[in-house]
C-alpha cells in the first residue's frame, strides 16, 4: 500500500526492472514459500526443522521482520482513520488556510484565481494540505531527537486499528478468511470508482502519459532498480513467513503452482491498474495548479496523505471521494496486518502446539502481542513519531534483509535439502518447473553477487552518514540477520 512508483521511478521505465524481478524473483520465491508450507504443513519456523534444522534461524528472522512491520505499519491505519473521521465535515479541513493550525505562509493555489490575478509565490509558502498533515495530524517536531508528547487523537485511532485486527484474527484462519472476503474485494470496487472518476477529470490524460511514457535514462539510476525489487518483495509478502503459514493450510495435493501464478499476476495487474487511478488524479492536480506533474507526484506516505488529499480537495463533492479513498486505504492496510499477525500466530502455535492450541491460549497470546505492540507503537504517534516511523521503514524492514533471507532459503531448498526440487513423484514437485530451476540459478549467481554489492554500498553509506538515532536503528536492522548466524552457531557448538 505504501511502496510504489511515483516521482522517484518515473512511469513505464519502472516496469522494465519490475517485470524482470517479477519473473526472476517474485513468482519463483512465491511458489517456493507456498510449496514449502504445503509440503511441510508447518509455519515459517518449524518448517525448517523438517527441511534443514541448521537454517531454522531463517524462520526466527522472518518473524522478527513480521513483528517489526506489524508495529510500524499499523501506524498508517491510524493516520488513515484520522483522515477518514476528518472527512465528515462541511469543508475538508485540509482544503483551506482558514484553520487555527495554519500559519501566515499558508497559501491556497487555484488555477481560476491565477488566470485573473498577477501574484508572486513566496519561497517559503506552504499548502493547506501540507500544514494539515504536519501541524494538525502529526504536530511534527523539527528534530528526530525531540519526540514530544503522544498525540492522543492518533493514539485512539491506533487503538481502534489494533482492536479491529485482534477481533478479525483471534479465531484463526476461519475468522480471518470470512473477513477477507470483504476487505480484499471491496477495495477493488473503490479502485474502480476512483479510476473512473480520475479518468473523467481535466488533465487526466497528461497524468496517464507521464505514467506510461518511458524515460530510458532512468534505467541507469540504481534507485529505480531498488524500488522495483523492494516493491516485489513487499507487495508479494516474500521472505516474511506469511506465504509459508498460509500454504500450510492447503491440502497436500493442492495445485499450488496454478494458485501462485494466478495470484502473482493478479497482484501485479492490480498495481498496474492502480497506477492509472493515481496518475490520472495527479495529472488533474497538475492541471489545476498550472504546473508540471513531476512537481506534484509524491511517494510513500506523502502520496496517500498529501498528494491525493490535495487532489480530492479540488474535486466536486470532495468529502465523498475522500471517504472512498481512505476506506480503501484502511481496508488494504487491515489485509496486510491480518496476514502478518496470522503468520506470527501460526509460527508460534506450531512451535508449541500442545500448549497454545488448547482452550483460549492462542487468543490470549494474540492479545498479549497486540497490547504490547500497541504500547510500543505509541512512540510513532508522538509529535516526533514520523521520524521513528521512517527509521523503522528504512532499517527494521529493510529490503536488503529480505533479499538475504531469499538467497539463504533458496540455497537451503535448492542446494542443501533438494528433495522438493528432485524429479520424484511428489504432489508439490510436479509443479516446480520452470520456476524452481530458475530459482536455482538466481539464488547462486544473481542473488549472491547482487546482495554482496548492494550490502557493501549501503553499509558504507550508513556508516558515513548515520546520526545517533540512525545508528540505533542500524543495530535494529542487524538484529534481523543475526538470528540466522546465532542459530547456526548454536547447532555447530551444541551439535
Amino acid at each position: 500500500m505504501k511502496r510504489g512508483p511515483t516521482n522517484e521511478s518515473m512511469g513505464r521505465v519502472f516496469f522494465i526492472p519490475y517485470v524482470l524481478f517479477l519473473f526472476t524473483c517474485g513468482i519463483p520465491l512465491f511458489l517456493l514459500e507456498t510449496s514449502l508450507g504445503q509440503y511441510t504443513t508447518q509455519g515459517s519456523i518449524t518448517c525448517w526443522r523438517k527441511i534443514c534444522p541448521l537454517f531454522e534461524g531463517l524462520g526466527y528472522g522472518s518473524q522478527v521482520v513480521v513483528l517489526y512491520s506489524s508495529i510500524y505499519y499499523i501506524t498508517i491505519l491510524a493516520w488513515a482513520f484520522f483522515y477518514l473521521f476528518s472527512s465528515f465535515s462541511s469543508e475538508l479541513p485540509w482544503a483551506s488556510c482558514r484553520n487555527n493550525w495554519n500559519t501566515a505562509t499558508c497559501m491556497e493555489f487555484d488555477r481560476r484565481v491565477v488566470g485573473h490575478l498577477n501574484w508572486t509565490v513566496v519561497g517559503n509558502a506552504t499548502s493547506p494540505v501540507s500544514e494539515f498533515w504536519e501541524r494538525r495530524v502529526l504536530s511534527l517536531t523539527d528534530s528526530p531527537n525531540k519526540l514530544g508528547t503522544v498525540r492522543w487523537e492518533l493514539a485512539l485511532c491506533l487503538l481502534l486499528s489494533w482492536i479491529l485486527c485482534y477481533f478479525c484474527v483471534w479465531k484463526g484462519v476461519k475468522s480471518t478468511g470470512k473477513v477477507v472476503y470483504f476487505t480484499a474485494t471491496f477495495p477493488y470496487l473503490m479502485l474502480v470508482v476512483l479510476l473512473v472518476r480520475g479518468l473523467t477529470l481535466p488533465g487526466a490524460i497528461d497524468g496517464i502519459k507521464f505514467y506510461l511514457y518511458p524515460d530510458p535514462a532512468r534505467l541507469t539510476d540504481p534507485q529505480v532498480w531498488m524500488d522495483a525489487g523492494t516493491q516485489i518483495f513487499f507487495s508479494y509478502a516474500i521472505c516474511i513467513g506469511c506465504l509459508t503459514a498460509l500454504g500450510s493450510y492447503n491440502k497436500y495435493d493442492n495445485n499450488c503452482y496454478k494458485d501462485c501464478v494466478y495470484l502473482c499476476l493478479l497482484n501485479s495487474g492490480t498495481s498496474f491498474v492502480a497506477g492509472f487511478a493515481i496518475f490520472s488524479v495527479l495529472g488533474f492536480m497538475a492541471y489545476e495548479q498550472g504546473t508540471d506533474i513531476s512537481t506534484v507526484a509524491e511517494s510513500g506516505p506523502g502520496l496517500a496523505f498529501i498528494a491525493y488529499p490535495r487532489a480530492v480537495a479540488m474535486m466536486p463533492l470532495p468529502q465523498l471521494w475522500a471517504i472512498f479513498f481512505f476506506i480503501m486505504i484502511i481496508l488494504l492496510g487491515l489485509d496486510s496486518e491480518f496476514v502478518g499477525l496470522e503468520a506470527l500466530m501460526t509460527a508460534i502455535s506450531d512451535m508449541y502446539p500442545s500448549f497454545f492450541l488448547v482452550g483460549h491460549r492462542r487468543k490470549i497470546l494474540l492479545l498479549i502481542i497486540s497490547v504490547g505492540s500497541f504500547f510500543i507503537g505509541l512512540v510513532m504517534v508522538t509529535e516526533g513519531g514520523l521520524y521513528i516511523f521512517q527509521l523503522f521503514d528504512y532499517y527494521a524492514c529493510s529490503g536488503m534483509t529480505l533479499l538475504l533471507f531469499a538467497i539463504l532459503q533458496s540455497v537451503c531448498i535448492s542446494w542443501v535439502y533438494g528433495e522438493i526440487a528432485r524429479p520424484t513423484p511428489s504432489a508439490v514437485s510436479k509443479y516446480k518447473f520452470p520456476f524452481m530451476a530458475l530459482n536455482h540459478f538466481c539464488s547462486m549467481s544473481v542473488g549472491v553477487s547482487t546482495y554482496c554489492q548492494l550490502r557493501l554500498c549501503i553499509l558504507l553509506c550508513d556508516i558515513l552518514k548515520c546520526g545517533s538515532a540512525s545508528a540505533v536503528f542500524l543495530l535494529l536492522c542487524r538484529s534481523l540477520t543475526v538470528t540466522q548466524l546465532a542459530h547456526v552457531s548454536y547447532h555447530v557448538i551444541v551439535g
